[in-house]
């Protein structure tokens, strides 16, 4: 309990110190992310940055901000609620837990524009949100599977996922089943199409990296004989150390791609991975984009200008043969 009280005033702080930054004249386009020490949204902020760069005296500030913890789903509901008791002109949010953060959507019904970045709320509460900007989830977890299927045919599998609310992370595991499975809506894998996930997976990370490479290594104890394991979002891979670490104990096996593991996000740790040969893909999402982008949304939105419901960023596609020049310019 005191971690968590301990969590919120710091995010409270941040916000602060935040919405204390922005000139006094501007209006504040707020980002909210599921969580600071999380190194890909640090890509959104290097956007949101940009962003403010360029547009110095336009009248708007935009501002990066979210819990201390990726694992914080009430801290980053709390700040949602507190930047709309605060005022700011528009939100984009990256929602960690989908249900909770429609809950206050529901409860508040802002009168100013919401979107979500990098993470949607459910289906059944889109609504709540003028657009969605970022990954085409499903189709990311569909490029996984393809790319898993170009090196083994059937198998036992392991899904690693974040958190277990997070509607962004359950599309991209969908996407990986079904194309594996070879049909629609396959909840978990028990055969179909040769495809098998063993007891105790999937795993949730609650995207701490500590625990995700904890979880590879008794994964791979637990199961020596396992074909594939896909991180569904790059947690292990953004503690770079300790995934040689849980690496280096099956090295001879992802060499012989008797193991095949397929990773989501090509951050800089994560492509030095795939050319040391501790992945054999890596489907990357545009952060940066994102962050620099979503100003211009709600700017939009603010002045009653259309904007597509469904804004996707696109994908990156990197393996051993085209590393150097996969990354979208």
């Amino acid at each position: 309990m005191k971690k968590t009280l301990a969590i919120l005033s710091l995010a409270t702080t941040c916000l602060a110190i935040g919405l204390g930054a922005a000139r006094a004249e501007d209006k504040v386009l707020a980002i909210v992310v599921k969580g600071l020490d999380n190194p890909f949204f640090e890509e959104i902020n290097k956007g949101c940055q940009k962003w403010n760069a360029e547009n110095q005296g336009k009248g708007y500030t935009c501002l990066y901000t979210g819990p201390a913890s990726s694992n914080d789903e009430a801290g980053e509901v709390q700040i949602v609620d507190d930047l709309l008791t605060k005022g700011v002109a528009a939100i984009a949010i990256s929602p960690s837990n989908a249900p909770a953060m429609a809950n206050l959507l529901k409860q508040r019904a802002p009168t100013i524009p919401v979107m979500t970045v990098d993470a949607d709320l459910n289906k059944e509460d889109s609504a709540l949100r003028k657009a969605y900007l970022g990954t085409d989830n499903y189709l990311m977890g569909v490029k996984m599977g393809e790319e898993l299927l170009k090196h083994k045919k059937g198998g036992t599998v392991c899904l690693q996922l974040g958190n277990v609310a997070a509607a962004n992370i359950a599309a991209r595991a969908a996407g990986v089943r079904d194309t594996l499975a070879g049909a629609k809506d396959v909840d978990k894998l028990t055969g179909q199409n040769g495809w098998t996930e063993p007891a105790g997976c999937p795993l949730f990370t609650n995207d701490q990296s500590d625990l995700a490479n904890q979880q590879m290594s008794d994964t791979f104890t637990a199961n020596p004989k396992l074909d594939a394991f896909v991180l569904v979002g790059g947690w292990a891979q953004f503690a770079p150390q300790a995934y040689a670490q849980v690496t280096d104990g099956v090295m001879d096996r992802l060499k012989s791609k008797d193991l095949v593991i397929i990773a989501g996000d090509t951050l800089p740790p994560q492509i030095e991975a795939l050319k040391a040969g501790r992945s054999h893909a890596q489907i990357g999402q545009r952060p940066f984009e994102m962050g620099y982008k979503a100003p211009d949304a709600m700017i939009k939105l603010i002045n009653g200008e259309k904007v597509d419901e469904i804004l996707y960023t696109g994908l990156d596609v990197c393996l051993p043969e085209n590393v150097d020049n996969c990354l979208a310019k």
